[in-house]
């Protein structure tokens, strides 16, 4: 029994350690756009800050502008950033070298 119990602590530690991962604008604009869409409270009030419409926003979701914007949104807002990152299961530094590749100035 013992050594049954130690392999369910190993598992589950693994999967609350965010893991170090590649992501890309684009699978990260999806997630920020899926996490807002689950957040009504964040996505009006990244709506209100953007100018988008329900409509406007459909018509843009996948563009690369669109993730971009996204990006910089969740980076502004750390709270929001830690958020996305603990429900996916994904470390912040990972997110801010995706954002720091579109914004290479700062």
């Amino acid at each position: 029994m013992p050594e049954f119990q130690s392999n369910i602590n190993d598992v589950t530690k693994a999967r609350t350690v965010p893991r170090s991962i590649e992501l890309t604008s684009q699978t990260l604009g999806e997630m920020c756009l899926g996490y807002l869409a689950e957040n009504p409270t964040q996505l009006a009030e990244f709506m209100g800050l953007t100018g988008y419409s329900p409509n406007g926003l459909r018509k843009v979701a996948g563009t690369p502008e669109l993730d971009s914007g996204l990006i910089d949104y969740f980076a502004q807002n750390e709270p929001l950033l830690l958020a996305l990152c603990a429900n996916n299961n994904f470390r912040p530094d990972d997110f801010m070298r995706v954002w720091a590749k579109l914004n290479p100035s700062g």
